[in-house]
């Protein structure tokens, strides 16, 4: 990690501490297909339990679907993408309701494996009052989710740097680069046009990171945030 990604996260991290919540602080890690929202998950995490505070991490591909419902739209439907492809009930029940205001902190990471397509029992596990939910995913800030978290980060790369890197990420996956940047043409770039059309996720967001360059990221804070 570069110095200059260092400080970066460091000053972000100081921000999500200055949350205050009687629960589990809820963070939402939101952004396009590749944009690098795990991996600044990721290298959060230690540098807020160096802080003191317990970090609970999970992702949305813990929440997807059937594989019949996420594709009943069509294979390279951007809007089947959009819509289908995620369990919102299901993520609010199991994970952000036991961890805010009223519930029980006794919480579930996953509930879904779309690799086997087969739903998961995962264990129940029973949350510190000042842990805080790092949660990577897409379309993290649409209506059905937007009052669940109590802190919000969009991670902003272009749609050609996000199609460059996937075209490494997926290779293994779709076969080829060939294959990789056609998807992303037809189902998943034409999905996040969509999503920032009707939800404006950037504008909801508490801190849009922009990530093009990850080793020199910017951030800029919602009005209102003092910096730090």
């Amino acid at each position: 990690m570069t110095p200059e990604r260092m400080r970066c996260l460091e000053r972000l991290a100081r921000v999500i501490l200055e949350v205050d919540r009687p629960h589990p602080v809820r963070v939402a890690i939101d952004g396009p297909d590749a944009a690098g929202k795990t991996v600044l998950a990721d290298q959060l995490a230690p540098i807020l339990e160096v802080a003191g505070r317990p970090v609970i991490r999970a992702s949305i591909d813990g929440f997807h679907r059937p594989r019949a419902q996420r594709l009943e739209r069509g294979a390279e439907s951007p809007e089947g993408y959009f819509r289908d492809s995620f369990d919102y009930a299901a993520l609010r029940a199991a994970l952000l309701e036991p961890l805010g205001p009223g519930g029980d902190a006794r919480y579930r990471r996953r509930v879904f494996d779309y690799r086997t397509d087969e739903r998961v029992e995962s264990p129940i596990e029973v949350a510190l009052p000042d842990s805080i939910l790092l949660f990577d995913g897409v379309f993290l800030l649409r209506r059905e989710l937007n009052e669940m978290w109590d802190f919000s980060i969009f991670v902003a790369v272009p749609f050609a740097e996000t199609r460059r890197r996937a075209a490494v990420r997926d290779l293994a996956l779709f076969g080829s680069e060939d294959e990789v940047l056609r998807r992303y043409a037809t189902r998943y770039v034409p999905a996040q046009q969509l999503y920032l059309e009707l939800e404006h996720p950037q504008s909801r967001a508490d801190v849009v990171f922009y990530n093009r360059n990850p080793a020199k990221p910017r951030m800029r804070l919602r009005r209102g945030i003092a910096p730090l």
